[in-house]
């Protein structure tokens, strides 16, 4: 059975909900198992998946890889999304002396099409930039993205956790609109919906996408003495809805059309975040929520 998903204002293309797979080598998957994942997936509405070059310890890419060989029909419906920028200290990558921040002309692209290869596709759909760079040479960004523009090698371009101002700076370059901007946003890392990131998004039109949007699991874990638990465990009971749920149905509620990255590999907990679109928050419900995991109200 197909489920729906929430239409996507922003871009229709992409899913309003992501799954991450930057954890993929703890999944402990066959290459079969990952395509059948992948599969259900597709079949419960989410189309687009997110990686990075270094994820998995630069591993992941190529797994995700291994598992649409498995299933080749799959490469035709999904949508992929990768990002680059971040050079890790790696036995992969023996040259990097000390952890650091790559945005050059060069890295951008080399990075890109070694991405492809890995995975096995002759195009990203979205390729982000991963962290803001000090170095960052916004000319030569655009270089880059204006070099895969016209080879065909990607489709659209965002960032990750970059600051309005930093945003601004990167899209100034471009006469294109930079699409996404994927930062940390959840019910306990709700500092985007306050520092001007979701207002630019809205304001743009750009698609915000949440990384750890259950706080890296510690949603689930709330205890029932604390605030934020006592909060979630009667609204769950009251909307027939779990922790987990209620978080995702928390952030889909914003007027900036967020897009939760999802980092399970269970396709049960999947099923159940994907019925998270179905739960209805007044906006008592979300202030409500805001103001236990703040742990104050509202000026």
């Amino acid at each position: 059975m197909t489920h729906a998903v929430a239409g996507n204002r922003i871009n229709p293309d992409f899913s309003r909900l992501i799954l991450g797979i930057w954890r993929i080598a703890d999944w402990k998957m066959t290459p079969v198992e990952v395509a059948s994942l992948l599969e259900q997936a597709l079949e419960l509405g989410i189309n687009t998946f997110d990686l990075a070059d270094i994820y998995g310890d630069y591993q992941c890419e190529a797994m995700f890889g291994e598992a649409l060989r498995a299933q080749t029909a799959l490469k035709s419906r999904i949508r992929l999304i990768s990002k680059c920028g971040i050079a890790l200290q790696s036995a992969a990558r023996p040259q990097h002396r000390v952890k650091h921040y790559n945005t050059t002309r060069q890295h951008i692209v080399a990075s890109v099409e070694h991405s492809l290869r890995q995975i096995g596709a002759e195009r990203l759909d979205l390729l982000l930039i991963h962290r803001p760079d000090p170095l960052m040479d916004a000319d030569e960004i655009a270089e880059a993205f204006g070099q895969l523009r016209r080879c065909g090698l990607v489709g659209n371009f965002g960032v990750s956790n970059f600051l309005p101002h930093q945003f601004d700076l990167l899209q100034s370059r471009l006469d294109y609109p930079l699409v996404a901007n994927q930062v940390e946003v959840s019910l306990l890392h709700s500092e985007a919906m306050f520092d001007g990131t979701l207002d630019q998004c809205q304001r743009l039109g750009t698609m915000p996408q949440a990384w750890s949007p259950l706080g890296g699991g510690r949603l689930a874990k709330e205890s029932h003495y604390s605030r934020l638990g006592q909060v979630l465990a009667r609204l769950g009971r009251e909307l027939r809805a779990s922790p987990e749920q209620l978080a995702i149905a928390w952030l889909l509620r914003h007027p900036a059309q967020i897009h939760p990255v999802l980092g399970t590999g269970k396709i049960e907990r999947l099923r159940l975040l994907v019925e998270a679109q179905q739960l209805q928050l007044d906006r008592q419900y979300w202030y409500e929520m805001l103001e236990a995991a703040r742990g104050r109200e509202v000026p």
